[in-house]
């Protein structure tokens, strides 16, 4: 038993009821997200439904977050968008083979991940850019889904093509179709509470807007609309990873961006489930789970998928507590695509790229986007750029300047913070916290004697400080480092206090270094620091130190 507890997700039937309401729920919201991502991908409305069986159901069975549900995502959507737009370009007879098993890479990746135990990093990123590039991936979506709501087919050239083209795409607008687009916004926004407890937004516009459409309703023929046409009902095909050569550097990238986005994806909304249920998820196992779903999904000719927010927040609601309320939702998933998947011909693709549009809508970070500036104007800038260079350069670069960025600003700021708590006094009149015999001490010495006091952690930052310190240091003929409260010792604050040493013995001064321990102290064993002092002047304490220290230049 604990070895299968080991393997699977949080299985129970003690909530039997609960977990079939949740599932079911979730899968009605799913089967409208599925069609309109298959479609925004290029890959077809059939990858995205069996995307959505499949991550789900693995994610389900493996994963680490009992209510998590797994599905197409809009953020994934726009990664795998970018994925088959490019691969195909570059080998249009096998390049949406390849995407697939860009998709299966991007399982292989998450599995690492979580058997490396990376779960808890993947989301320690600074929150302005997280927000900047999930707004970003929320513009890319809207702007790819404009083509379609004009009643037109998507330019080539993604979102720069997408904006080149815009004037053409206005021009050539469909009546007939951006009026079904208009009216899937118009009930995804103002759906009565009321109505979204009998039913999902998402299905009442799937619904409508394609009743809307059909000739017999309203009065228009059919055959100017674009619709997404016949859905194979069966079992999906085996899908053989297919590589490429002169692709292959440029797959491996796009696997390892679209992983990491999924592991993100999934552990941020991980962390939404945690706070609804009140329990706490396994990081690691649920990148093993995600994995294995995208795994599976990449070899199927399925869409990527990471957890969403939406269908496991309703999943919850709904009653759902354990891992079979997403294996209920992928089988009850999986048996409509089987049976009525014929009927999904007739849906306009114009409702399904306003179901799209709003999702992109929903992703971007509004909320945070008002108050940025307000809160901190270096965050906010970090935020705009992120934005910026998602939407007009690529994902991976985006991320990689906004941490890179952030982090400079914050260690910045911790070494400004950290410069403060080094202080050297050689009168007892300082402020540091030292004891009255310490203070007498430090006055006998007549300020020959120099007390030099490092706090908390000291990285590469406070190096300067150090420096700046010591080389303030005038006709002392004796100098204390006490390190006996210093939490941590980075290299290169260790070669900066041996360097003072060093520069302290070269003129002659005594030189004492007491209080060090731990790993402060092993640090400056392996540099051998203590080696070139007496251990006299380093097996003492602070005020044995002051009290040899005022007597030898007595």
């Amino acid at each position: 038993m604990p070895a299968a507890t080991t393997v699977f997700n949080r299985i129970s039937a003690n909530n039997l009821r609960g977990d079939l309401f949740g599932g079911l729920t979730a899968a009605v919201i799913a089967l409208p997200m599925a069609l309109a991502f298959g479609v925004a991908s290029g890959a077809g409305a059939t990858a995205g439904l069996w995307g959505a069986v499949l991550v789900g159901l693995f994610a389900a069975l493996f994963g680490g977050t009992p209510t998590l549900i797994s599905e197409p995502t809009g953020p994934m959507t726009v990664v795998m968008t970018a994925v088959i737009a490019g691969l195909t370009a570059r080998n249009p007879e096998h390049g949406l083979a390849m995407a697939f098993t860009v998709v299966m890479l991007a399982g292989v990746f998450q599995i690492g991940f979580g058997l490396l135990r990376l779960g808890r990093y993947v989301t320690q990123m600074p929150y302005t850019v997280i927000s900047g590039f999930m707004s970003g991936i929320g513009l890319i979506l809207i702007i790819l889904q404009l083509g379609p709501f004009l009643g037109q087919a998507s330019p080539k050239g993604g979102v720069i093509g997408t904006l080149q083209a815009l004037p053409q795409l206005l021009a050539g607008a469909r009546p007939l179709e951006v009026s079904l687009a208009l009216i899937t916004l118009a009930i995804l926004w103002f759906t009565p509470k009321q109505l979204k407890k009998i039913a999902p937004p998402q299905l009442i516009a799937l619904l409508v807007g394609t009743l809307v459409s059909l000739p017999l309703i309203s009065g228009f023929g059919s055959e100017d609309i674009r619709r997404i046409g016949e859905i194979a009902s069966g079992f999906p095909q085996l899908q053989l990873p297919m590589f490429s050569g002169a692709e292959l550097q440029l797959m491996v990238v796009d696997a390892a961006v679209l992983g990491m986005l999924g592991c993100i994806d999934a552990l941020l909304t991980s962390v939404v489930a945690d706070s609804l249920t009140r329990t706490e998820h396994n990081s690691n196992k649920e990148l093993i789970g995600q994995g294995l779903g995208n795994l599976v999904s990449g070899l199927f000719g399925g869409l990527p998928g990471a957890g969403a927010t939406m269908g496991t927040v309703v999943n919850i609601q709904s009653g759902g507590r354990s891992a079979l309320s997403g294996i209920f939702r992928a089988v009850i998933l999986m048996l409509v695509i089987l049976v009525g998947a014929p009927l999904a011909a007739e849906i306009p693709q114009a409702v399904l790229a306003g179901i799209a549009l709003k999702v992109g809508v929903d992703i971007v970070d509004w909320d945070f986007i008002k108050r940025a500036h307000r809160i901190s104007l270096n965050g906010a800038l970090i935020m705009y750029l992120v934005i910026a260079l998602t939407v007009l350069v690529d994902l991976i670069t985006a991320v990689f300047v906004g941490v890179f960025i952030a982090n400079i600003l914050t260690i910045d700021k911790m070494s400004e913070l950290q410069s403060e708590a080094i202080q050297s006094v050689s009168t007892g009149d300082g402020d540091l916290e030292i004891s009255d015999d310490e203070r007498e001490l430090l006055n006998q010495g007549h300020g020959k004697v120099l007390l030099f006091q490092l706090n908390g952690a000291m990285i590469f930052g406070v190096a300067k400080a150090i420096n700046r310190e010591h080389n303030a240091i005038s006709d002392c003929r004796a100098v204390v480092f006490d390190l006996s409260k210093v939490s941590h010792l980075g290299v290169t604050a260790a070669l900066a206090v041996e360097n003072a040493v060093e520069e302290a013995i070269e003129v002659g001064r005594q030189v004492f270094v007491v209080g060090a321990s731990g790993t402060t102290r092993r640090r400056l064993e392996k540099l051998g620091l203590f080696s070139k002092l007496p251990a006299e002047r380093t097996e003492i304490d602070r005020r044995e130190a002051l009290r040899t220290a005022v007597a030898g230049i007595a």
